[in-house]
């Protein structure tokens, strides 16, 4: 497995994974040159006994645009970037935009009548090819390997982070189940508890 960090103008990192040594000269593109660094926090719900994030500013992340807007396409127009660049590598891994985790929650949460502390965490994307046709059980056996190989990688370094207690490779797949985006892909959240059913 070969892999190149970057980092995107907007300060995330963007890991990329290939079964073949990646160039150099790749840069990290972003949606956005700036962003100000998400504040999710958590609630106590007494009736279910365990810990519920919110992240109010996740009701404006990408909902299913057309093809031509997909946020996790190689960059094709340096004037209008998505999330990856364009480039020899297999599957990419960032910071998700809208986390319900996030490094830089902090103890500034709105009051409220249970218990509340910050979502110390992380949430990162998973994007499994650059083929916005392809599908997780239709790649390549090689390719999927890479993929659990990444997982593996992502869950030692999140796994290391002290405020992290539990960690979660997904596949997102499906209108049922919430996905906004088309494109293979899956996440990593990085939990500071361990939930009641993992």
């Amino acid at each position: 497995m070969f892999k190149r960090t970057l980092t995107k103008p907007d300060g995330r990192t963007l890991e990329l994974y290939a079964r073949s040594p990646i160039s150099d000269g790749l840069n990290a593109p972003s949606p956005e040159e700036s962003r100000i660094p998400p504040n999710p926090h958590m609630r106590w719900h007494p009736l279910r006994a365990e810990w519920v994030a919110y992240a109010a500013y996740r009701q404006h992340r990408t909902f299913l645009p057309p093809p031509e807007y997909n946020p996790l396409a190689p960059t094709t127009d340096p004037a209008n970037p998505t999330e990856l660049p364009a480039g020899d590598y297999d599957v990419a891994v960032f910071e998700n935009l809208f986390p319900t985790f996030a490094m830089s929650s902090s103890s500034d949460v709105p009051p409220a009548a249970v218990d509340t502390k910050p979502a110390c965490g992380m949430c990162e994307v998973v994007v499994f090819t650059q083929d916005p046709r392809q599908s997780l059980g239709g790649l390549p056996l090689d390719h999927v390997e890479l993929i659990v190989e990444v997982w593996a990688d992502r869950y030692r370094e999140l796994g290391g982070i002290s405020e992290v207690q539990y960690v979660m490779p997904f596949e997102n797949r499906g209108v049922e189940v919430g996905v906004t985006l088309h494109h293979p892909h899956g996440q990593i959240y990085a939990y500071p508890f361990v939930p009641p059913i993992p």
